[in-house]
């Protein structure tokens, strides 16, 4: 089959803040698959925080280098297959990157159900989703009337998460920027309280949201924001490090957080950080669990979707300067 193929080349490493300039729309060839390989056309491209890690050198990946097709994941329809047990018309989630049409090893993708909307499969049934879930209930541990603390509380992991606590009967607090993320925390997920950070103040924000100090911080933001929260837990306080966005894109960041030994002894603190890989034996019980909430109206799934490959750039910078309301994606197909 053959035909063009629309990409985009992460053109050069930034220095700073990420630009759309940093990256190139270019045409290339839709490939043609060997044996034991796919033909996938993506339809939906997720974006995460993570791409930005990424171009910072290898983490539980390789790192990015100027040049190469954008590292990216998506879910993609399988229009022809020469690897056994795939066939053409299925669904699959794969690293297929920023582009159109991309050719794969059969081993390397993953069946995907073909659910109503299709989106689901990379926000709540996704990785954003299945973050929330354990790191959550089993990397926090959450309890019953639990305060809990959660970071970039509009995001993809945090709308959800958010749920999550409140479906197991804790009170929550959520920490976003600006007003109106805040008054729509409330407003549409379900959040007892939503803190401002830009707003300033936020250790007095946080003293008077939870008097009683926070039992549980689900921490996606790291820097400051983490640095405030420490001195506001509880005795033997959870504290569940997901990510570390504040760190991800610009400068870096002054040292800290401080003061973090001498919490964690004194506080008796727990802190644990973790990957959604980690717990790949509980995913069918999770995604059931998961399934069953969203189905019942426990809860909401927001998604941010934009049409349009050559959207991407702009979107993911959009992301980092956080414009999303839930989990964003672009739509290729």
């Amino acid at each position: 089959m053959s035909g063009p193929n629309r990409q985009i080349l992460l053109k050069s490493l930034p220095e700073g803040q990420l630009s759309t300039s940093n990256f190139q729309l270019v045409d290339g060839e839709r490939p043609t698959p060997d044996d034991g390989e796919v033909l996938l056309r993506n339809l939906y491209i997720t974006l995460d925080a993570s791409n930005r890690a990424w171009m910072q050198g290898a983490t539980y990946r390789a790192a990015l280098t100027a040049g190469e097709v954008m590292y990216g994941r998506a879910l993609a329809e399988v229009v022809e297959s020469r690897a056994e047990g795939i066939e053409a018309g299925e669904i699959v989630y794969a690293e297929s990157g920023w582009r159109e049409w991309a050719s794969m090893p059969g081993r390397l993708v993953q069946k995907r159900p073909n659910t109503h909307p299709l989106s689901h499969q990379l926000s709540v049934y996704g990785i954003s989703g299945l973050t929330a879930y354990f790191g959550m209930i089993h990397v926090g541990k959450q309890q019953p009337g639990d305060w809990v603390v959660i970071s970039a509380a509009g995001g993809a992991v945090g709308t959800i998460a958010g749920q999550i606590a409140q479906i197991g009967g804790a009170r929550v607090i959520g920490i976003a920027g600006g007003p109106e993320k805040c008054a729509w925390l409330t407003r549409e997920m379900g959040y007892h309280r939503a803190l401002d950070y830009k707003a300033g103040n936020l250790r007095d924000q946080l003293r008077e949201a939870c008097p009683e100090g926070i039992n549980l911080y689900f921490d996606n933001v790291g820097g400051e924001i983490l640095e405030t929260c420490l001195p506001q837990m509880a005795n033997n306080g959870r504290i569940v490090c997901c990510g570390s966005v504040s760190t991800y894109d610009g400068a870096p960041p002054p040292a800290g957080p401080r003061g973090v030994p001498g919490l964690l002894v004194t506080k008796r603190l727990i802190m644990s950080g973790f990957i959604v890989t980690d717990f790949n034996a509980g995913r069918d019980r999770a995604l059931a669990e998961l399934r069953g909430w969203v189905e019942s109206g426990r809860i909401k799934v927001p998604e941010d979707i934009i049409d349009g490959l050559e959207n991407l750039p702009a979107a993911l910078v959009g992301l980092l300067a956080g414009e999303n309301f839930g989990k964003r994606m672009v739509k290729v197909a």
